[in-house]
């Protein structure tokens, strides 16, 4: 999956290097590899190709309005992708993922509501937030 020839775009255009934080509303278009730190919103300039890769030293914290998402640092924040969302195994996003098509690898986690935007702009939400099903403790019958 992460790096997989699957993903949308390998082109990167733009790279928030590993010792760079940026504070402030980023727009770009093309291909935004973030392997530092953003704090402020991100959105790509008109550009349905647009595609943002999040390293596992990424950290975004703000609202992502991109076409295509690839995540395997940390967000906190809501995710928007008007195409697709891909959350690679240490991808930690804390808000809701809003999406059209999604992969999640094993051991990626989302803190908030998955919601899936279908092509006619129907909503469809899945809370992530549910407790996990419980197993019953069996019943002890003794004999006396």
């Amino acid at each position: 999956m992460w790096g997989s020839k699957k993903s949308p775009t390998k082109r990167i255009d733009s790279l928030i290097g590993k010792n760079t934080q940026v504070t402030g509303d980023l727009d770009f278009s093309g291909g935004l590899l973030v392997d530092g730190k953003i704090v402020g919103n991100i959105t790509a300039n008109e550009d349905d190709g647009a595609t943002i890769t999040i390293s596992e030293n990424g950290l975004v914290q703000g609202e992502i309005q991109i076409p295509n998402i690839i995540i395997n640092g940390t967000v906190e924040g809501n995710v928007y992708a008007s195409n697709h969302v891909e959350l690679a195994k240490k991808a930690r996003v804390y808000g809701n993922v809003y999406y059209k098509l999604f992969e999640m690898a094993m051991g990626a986690e989302v803190n908030g509501n998955l919601v899936h935007v279908s092509s006619d702009g129907q909503v469809n939400a899945v809370d992530a937030k549910a407790e996990p099903a419980r197993l019953e403790e069996p019943e002890i019958v003794s004999d006396n």
